[in-house]
C-alpha cells in the first residue's frame, strides 16, 4: 500500500464534503457517496469519484470513513455496502454516535474482518474546510500507519485515547466535549434573548465583559450571527445539535448522570427546528426563546 490510502467517504454534508476536498488536497483517492446525491456531485470538479451506491464507493478501498448523521444511520449504510467490503480495509467512523450504537458498529467490523476506529472529530464547518479539525481517535496500533495520513489531511491534530474501537473511547470525550460547545451555544442564544427582551443593547453586555474573565470568542463568534444575520451556511445545524444534545442526555442517563442543562438544550434545539430553523446554524436556537420563532 502507499503512503496515500484509497478512501471511500460515506456521507457529504457540511462536514463530509470539507473532509473530502482535504482528501483530495492531500493527494488521497477519494470516492464519495452521499444518499442525496447532489450533494456529493460537487465534489467531482475537486477530483472525487462520485458514486451512485455505497458499494461501488468501498469497493476496493483502503478506508471506509462515515461521517454521518447519527450511528443508527451508519449501521443502515455500511449494511449496504456489505457485499463489496475488502477484509482487511480500515474503517474510520466519524459520525458522533451514541454509546449503545458504538458496539454494533464495532461488531459489524469484526464481521467483516474490519479494523475498526472510533474516529469523531471536534470542530465546524471552517475548521473543517481548513483541514484544522481534532480527531479523537481509539483503534489499534497497528494500522494506525494506514489512518495516519487520513488523519493528518482532515485535522491538524490527532488525540489518541485508546488502543480499542469497540470501548468507545473517542466517542466518550466527544460527548463531553460537545455537552460544553452546546451549553455555550444555547447560553449565548438565551443571553440575546433576554437582552432583547430587556431592552438591553447587546454591545452594553459585551463591553461590560471584555477582558475579563466571562469574555470568550466563541461567545462573540456566535452572538454575531445573529445580531448580523449569519445563520447560513451553519456552521453546524440546529438540527444536528439537537441530536448531539439527546446523544449527550442519553450518555448522561446511562451512567447515572442527570444533566439538565443539556436536556434543556435539546429541548431548545427541537423547539427552533419546530419553528423552521433546523437547517440554519445551531446558535438559532435563540428563535426558541420566543413564541412563534
Amino acid at each position: 500500500m502507499t503512503d496515500k490510502p484509497t478512501v471511500a467517504l460515506l456521507g457529504t454534508g457540511i462536514m463530509g464534503a470539507a473532509m473530502a476536498r482535504n482528501l483530495l488536497k492531500a493527494g488521497h483517492t477519494v470516492r464519495a457517496w452521499n444518499r442525496t446525491r447532489a450533494k456529493a456531485d460537487p465534489l467531482a470538479a475537486d477530483g472525487a469519484q462520485v458514486t451512485d451506491t455505497p458499494a461501488e464507493a468501498v469497493e476496493g478501498a483502503d478506508v471506509v470513513l462515515t461521517m454521518l448523521y447519527d450511528g443508527d444511520t451508519v449501521l443502515e449504510v455500511v449494511r449496504e455496502a456489505a457485499g463489496a467490503l475488502r477484509p482487511g480495509a480500515v474503517w474510520v467512523q466519524s459520525t458522533t454516535a451514541g454509546l449503545d450504537q458504538i458496539p454494533a458498529l464495532a461488531a459489524f467490523a469484526r464481521e467483516h474482518g474490519l479494523v475498526f476506529y472510533d474516529a469523531p472529530v471536534l470542530g465546524t464547518r471552517q475548521p473543517a474546510e481548513a483541514g484544522q479539525l481534532t480527531v479523537l481517535a481509539a483503534g489499534p496500533e497497528q494500522g494506525r500507519e494506514t489512518v495516519a495520513p487520513v488523519f493528518d489531511a482532515v485535522g491538524a491534530r490527532t488525540l489518541w485515547t485508546g488502543d480499542d474501537g469497540a470501548s468507545a473511547a473517542a466517542t466518550r470525550l466527544k460527548l463531553v466535549a460537545n455537552s460544553w460547545v452546546l451549553a455555550a451555544t444555547a447560553a449565548t442564544g438565551e443571553v440575546l434573548a433576554l437582552a432583547k427582551g430587556l431592552g438591553v443593547d447587546p454591545h452594553g453586555f459585551f463591553d461590560l465583559i471584555a477582558g475579563g474573565p466571562l469574555d470568550m470568542g466563541y461567545l462573540r463568534a456566535k452572538a454575531a450571527l445573529i445580531l448580523d444575520g449569519g445563520l447560513t451556511p451553519p456552521s453546524f445545524a440546529v438540527d444536528t445539535a439537537g441530536k448531539d444534545a439527546r446523544l449527550i442526555v442519553a450518555a448522561g442517563a446511562g451512567h447515572g448522570v442527570r444533566l439538565d442543562l443539556a436536556e434543556a438544550a435539546a429541548a431548545r434545539f427541537g423547539r427552533a427546528a419546530a419553528q423552521g430553523h433546523g437547517d440554519e446554524d445551531m446558535v438559532a436556537a435563540y428563535f426558541a426563546s420566543f413564541d412563534g420563532g
